[in-house]
């Protein structure tokens, strides 16, 4: 039995479907990217207000000062915006990483019917084939041993037969 198109068409979905939450996936990973990269741009700032900080304490600059304290609270304030939008995001990358296996389990398990259906059809063609080869050659057979009958036993030798 040949593999039916519904079940090709299933196979096709279902790549469709993995395809889909791979690209959902990769997305929100990219975003994911994004905004720890900005976390660390973020962190990058902090560390350099401090310095700024610091290097005023020693040369007596109260704008530098300042601009270091502005710097500092400017980074906490944007760690405070990203850390919550990174756990966000870190639990929806975890959702769609899930999705996207069991679409792939789904696809594979299509994939594996298809495969076992076209192994059955072709062990039973090869049933089939070999069946046919063999009535041939007994149909081959018994008309051999049906025509050798028809003539009769074979002389024995042809000596008698030319004096």
């Amino acid at each position: 039995m040949p593999v039916s198109r519904a079940l090709r068409r299933l196979l096709r979905i279902r790549e469709i479907e993995e395809e889909q939450c791979r690209m959902r996936l990769e997305s929100a990973t990219g975003e994911l990217h994004r905004l720890q990269a900005a976390l660390e741009a973020t962190a990058e700032r902090d560390r350099r207000g401090r310095q700024l900080v610091a290097a005023s304490a020693h040369s007596g600059e109260l704008p530098d000062r300042l601009a270091g304290m502005e710097e500092t609270r400017t980074a906490a304030r944007f760690a405070e915006f990203l850390l919550p939008r990174i756990a966000e995001k870190e639990q929806q990358v975890a959702q769609l990483r899930q999705e996207f296996l069991a679409k792939r389990v789904e696809h594979r398990q299509a994939e594996t019917l298809i495969e076992e259906t076209e192994a059955k059809d072709a062990i039973e063609a090869g049933r089939r084939s070999q069946q046919m080869l063999d009535d041939w050659f007994n149909a081959r057979k018994l008309r051999g041993s049906r025509q050798s009958k028809a003539r009769g036993p074979a002389p024995a030798s042809n000596e008698g037969l030319l004096d």
